[in-house]
């Protein structure tokens, strides 16, 4: 058997007398699949640990004194990392606050052979021995490292062997159109021990009224707020252990969940096939075709409209603060235009009325982060620190033909000069930095709030300098305060200063619709001219309309050099 890390010899003391084992401080580590059992007073965790302290007290005389601390896992698989006693047990490991690792039996550590090899190098480089009071190996040696290896791999496929006489008799099962449990769809009760569904007169009613209403609505939207508004929810359901479950209020998604459910029809689902089921079907053939029919042409109109079509910068990254939800990117018409807008998800589920922000104009937005993100690459402090891991990089950062390190003067030229480089990059690489450097931005009615990956910041600091790598500062989050108006029938973003954040300094805030929407005109004018947007095409993506219409609006401009 183990002696921890191979002191259990001790020293002589030099006189050639018989030699003293140190100690082997020996911690004990247990494991139990399911919680059942384990609110008794001695349970399966405490039957291991005591054979565990047995067996430490056996190998007394070899120095093996066992540690207080209890590394206990009830209720956890042994084919996964995430248990919070086993990952204490690693980072005290670490810190070399043990010297042997005691188990009842190997698969008690872990039931993956590839975890537990990567847990056995974790020890050695640690000098941390293993040991199975009721499997003889020693991981201090070749055999004893052969034979746990072989046991584990018998031990995981057993393990797989058994899972895969579980997935074919639920198949199996499936196939028989039987129930296998979980909570039952709407219209649908469940009877456990026959394991089929059984028939909720009162909630077919409404799955049947959600199909026919959908045909004739054609909105997912629409018939959410339909069926909030009449006082209806979701499925309320009561487990097998007595506890109930409330209906929640409808939304987009669970609309579309009822509309997709194939057990309307009778039929069972299992990984992408559909087998007849022993239950009724609640809607007709006739009606889900219909339904099916309308979710295809509305899903294909959707990918066909341009939002499938323009990248969205801060997809995953804006938020709103009113309602905790993700906005994401869409588009509107009106009268012929087309504008591109990030919507609260919140707002898109339930209406509109639900959330004080609702949209915001995609181009607006967008430049205004990035006009945050020039901001904090030209910060005092940023160029600062970046200097000064310039300089003290020395001959490192020098160039290729010699011609010495990068200076502070250039670091603070090509750090200022990252807002022309900006106009010039694709719109992926324009969305890569944001994301690089911007963690989330949360918007509300009236104010933006960003907060700044500050690895980020130092990595993208690096690209533009061409310096080493930067150390990261604190974390940095910058909060903008801004109002929205309707100009020329679209709604825009202006910052406190009056100004749009796509053109600072050139919209005028007279409310007359057709002189600003001149005035707009020529700021888009200046823009190509000044070279920002080398084609109409870029701009009006920037600008967040469609293309016809900014032509229009700036040939309009051209006869109208004043209004």
């Amino acid at each position: 058997m183990g002696r921890g890390n191979g002191n259990g010899k001790g020293n002589n003391g030099g006189n050639g007398g018989p030699s003293k084992p140190t100690t082997i401080r020996c911690a004990i580590y247990t494991r139990k699949s399911t919680d059942e059992g384990l609110d008794q007073e001695f349970n399966s965790l405490d039957a291991q640990r005591e054979s565990c302290e047995s067996y430490i007290a056996s190998q007394r005389h070899e120095g093996w004194r066992e540690m207080p601390d209890r590394y206990d896992d009830g209720g956890f698989s042994g084919g996964t990392m995430e248990r919070p006693a086993l990952k204490r047990l690693l980072a005290d490991a670490q810190a070399g606050r043990f010297d042997m690792v005691v188990v009842y039996k190997v698969d008690r550590l872990s039931r993956s052979l590839l975890d537990f090899s990567r847990m056995i190098e974790l020890f050695d480089n640690h000098g941390i021995s293993f040991v199975s009071v009721t499997q003889s190996f020693n991981t201090n040696t070749s055999m004893g490292r052969l034979t746990l290896n072989l046991l584990l791999s018998f031990a995981q496929f057993e393990r797989e062997i058994a899972g895969e006489r579980i997935r074919d008799k639920v198949a199996a099962m499936k196939r028989r159109g039987m129930y296998l449990g979980g909570i039952p769809p709407l219209g649908y009760d469940v009877d456990r021990e026959a394991k089929k569904l059984l028939t909720n007169e009162t909630e077919a009613r409404l799955v049947r009224r959600i199909f026919k209403r959908y045909l004739a609505l054609g909105s997912a939207t629409e018939l959410a707020r339909e069926l909030n508004d009449d006082g209806h929810t979701t499925k309320a359901w009561v487990t097998k252990a007595g506890r109930h479950i409330p209906g929640a209020p409808w939304n987009k998604s669970q609309v579309y969940r009822v509309l997709n459910n194939v057990h309307y029809r009778g039929e069972i689902p299992h990984r992408g096939e559909v087998f007849p089921g022993e239950h009724e079907a609640i809607v007709s053939a006739a009606t889900w075709d219909a339904v099916q029919k309308m979710l295809v042409a509305n899903t294909r109109a959707g990918a066909s409209s341009p939002r499938a079509k323009t990248p969205a910068m801060l997809k995953g990254i804006l938020r709103c603060g009113h309602c905790g939800t993700s906005m994401g990117a869409t588009f509107a018409r009106k009268n012929g235009k087309t504008y591109r807008y990030y919507l609260c998800l919140h707002a898109r589920k339930t209406g509109y009325d639900s959330c004080p922000v609702r949209t915001l104009p995609a181009g607006d937005i967008e430049a205004l982060v990035v006009s945050q993100v020039r901001r904090v690459l030209q910060a005092p402090e940023i160029i600062g620190r970046v200097c000064r891991v310039a300089k003290d990089a020395g001959e490192a950062t020098a160039c290729d033909d010699g011609t010495g390190p990068i200076t502070d003067q250039e670091v603070i030229s090509r750090l200022r000069d990252f807002e022309a480089l900006w106009d010039e990059l694709y719109p992926g690489e324009q969305a890569r930095i944001v994301g690089l450097v911007v963690r989330e931005a949360v918007v509300w009615d009236d104010h933006l709030e960003i907060t700044f990956h500050d690895r980020g910041i130092a990595a993208l600091a690096g690209e533009v300098t061409g310096a080493p790598d930067i150390e990261p500062g604190e974390p940095l989050v910058l909060s903008i305060d801004f109002s929205t108006r309707q100009y020329g029938g679209r709604k825009q973003i202006i910052l406190p200063d009056g100004s749009s954040p796509v053109f600072p300094g050139n919209l005028p805030p007279a409310p007359d619709s057709r002189a600003v929407a001149i005035a707009r005109a020529h700021a888009w004018m200046e823009a190509m001219e000044s070279g920002k947007f080398p084609t109409l095409t870029q701009l009006a993506q920037a600008v967040g309309v469609d293309e016809g219409y900014v032509r229009r609006q700036m040939m309009e401009a051209w006869e109208n050099p004043t209004v």
